[in-house]
């Protein structure tokens, strides 16, 4: 499975290499693993038991998945 660009039959025709990739999983998944984190931070900003060390795992194991082996699950 292709994780670097759409899969679609009208991709090829219509979309070009960046757009392609924009709506990959690849792109897909990492954006919503900068969102994660990005709200465990502001969840501890207000207040919520989430620890400096809890944060550090979230990005550290965040950025180092594989989309391929996670879509082949």
């Amino acid at each position: 499975m292709q994780v670097n660009s759409y899969c679609n039959p009208l991709t090829d025709r219509y979309a070009g290499k960046e757009m392609s990739f924009i709506w990959s999983p690849q792109h897909k998944h990492s954006t919503w693993r900068r969102l994660w984190l990005t709200l465990a931070k502001c969840e501890q900003n207000l207040g919520l038991p989430i620890t400096d060390e809890q944060i550090k795992a979230l990005a550290e194991k965040s950025f180092s998945r594989n989309v391929a082996d996670i879509l082949n699950l």
